[in-house]
């Protein structure tokens, strides 16, 4: 099943499909719905309502689950089961400012999350053998039939001048597609680079990747002077594979 047929529109039967919106340098629209449009995962619906501090209504159906940071939840029916997850590296999650408690809501039953933040929800089908790479503190909620991980950001200048700590969360469907909800600050954008095509961005702005494209940050020489001068950090994303990045940079201290 491609990622056109993983998830469809319920209100129109059309796919989740807005390529037609791209700008004259490649940036696109990232893939969201319209305001208050539903559609169908699995035996589930999902709906996002709102548009400054938007929400995601899932309606579980039997055995469906989804998880989530632990904060993210904005209400639930009393039927609806939670749980938590069982994470690997639970004290490098911990010293790394990572989401240390995953909760899981199981249906069937109507249930609602939203980042006490202005932004936008983002929708990512996800279909079989695809992996996904998300900054830190992104991600809203995921279906059961993602797997969630984290991977360490190579190299001490990444870890330093990227703007998002040590680690990404990483999601990755096997045999059956899967939904996840990005939130991203400001306005979202998209860009699907080439084998081999790269592109600078302001480490605060990355949102998501797909695995196969590599980030590296690396230093512009702005000026000279006395103390060294001025330097500008820059990510540079290299393909082939999607990069999403946001308009609006959200630090999150550590606790």
């Amino acid at each position: 099943m491609n990622e056109k047929a993983a998830l469809a529109c319920r209100a129109c039967g059309a796919p989740l499909d807005i390529r037609n919106l791209v700008s004259e340098s490649g940036w696109r629209e990232a893939p969201r719905i319209r305001d208050m449009t539903e559609i169908q995962f699995s035996s589930s619906t999902c709906q996002v309502e709102g548009e400054i501090v938007p929400a995601a209504e899932i309606n579980l159906g039997p055995g469906d689950s989804v998880f989530f940071e632990h904060h993210v939840m904005l209400w639930k029916e009393e039927r609806v089961a939670m749980s938590l997850m069982q994470l690997s590296g639970g004290l490098k999650r911990a010293f790394a400012g990572m989401p240390f408690l995953i909760s899981v809501a199981t249906g069937p039953g109507r249930i609602a999350f939203s980042r006490d933040a202005t932004g936008e929800l983002i929708v990512l089908p996800l279909h079989p053998g695809m992996e996904l790479d998300a900054r830190e503190h992104a991600f809203l909620l995921s279906s059961h039939q993602i797997s969630y991980s984290f991977v360490r950001i190579k190299g001490l200048s990444n870890i330093l001048f990227g703007g998002q700590g040590m680690y990404m969360d990483r999601f990755v469907t096997t045999g059956a597609p899967g939904l996840l909800i990005l939130h991203g600050y400001g306005n979202v954008f998209e860009r699907r680079l080439a084998a081999g095509e790269s592109i600078l961005v302001e480490p605060g702005a990355f949102l998501y990747k797909d695995s196969s494209v590599t980030m590296n940050v690396e230093f512009q020489r702005l000026g000279t002077g006395f103390f060294g001068g001025t330097n500008m950090s820059l990510a540079r994303m290299t393909g082939p594979g999607r990069v999403g990045i946001q308009s609006m940079y959200v630090h999150h201290h550590t606790e």
